[in-house]
């Protein structure tokens, strides 16, 4: 068996524990808002997560259903498509950031964060902060 035409890293796995893998990273990554994993698989997950986010900004059925498929928990489809995509509508491409972090300790491989480069943090919450911090201000 060759590798002829193979487009992508394998990452000493079978085929269908690559997608596992990618479509785990890809959940994680929208239910947390930021994961650390090393710096090849963040760089194999940008290009499986940007045609996600653009699908969910659209937000139709067909799409919604395409999403679902590629990510492992129908929760954090619905998450993309119903949170975090209308914050991203500002950009076309470049939704996704990696930021090279550490070194791990035990295999000396070089480890990244990858990250959301808008803000999506819920809005309810910077309200309260900043009428805490003002009560404070004033006192």
């Amino acid at each position: 068996m060759h590798a002829h035409g193979y487009q992508g890293r394998k990452f000493g796995r079978e085929r269908d524990q690559r997608r596992a893998l990618l479509k785990g990273l890809a959940t994680s990554l929208i239910e947390k808002g930021k994961i650390e994993t090393t710096l090849l698989k963040a760089k194999e997950l940008v290009p499986y997560i940007e045609p996600l986010i653009t699908k969910a900004k659209t937000g139709s059925l067909h799409d919604r259903r395409s999403i679902i498929a590629k990510l492992s928990t129908i929760a954090a489809a619905h998450k993309l498509v119903d949170e975090i995509a209308p914050k991203l509508t500002g950009r076309n491409s470049g939704h996704v950031r990696i930021k090279r972090t550490r070194v791990r300790v035990g295999d000396n491989t070089q480890l990244a964060s990858v990250s959301f480069v808008d803000d999506i943090t819920s809005t309810s919450a910077q309200p309260a902060i900043a009428a805490t911090q003002k009560e404070a201000h004033d006192a």
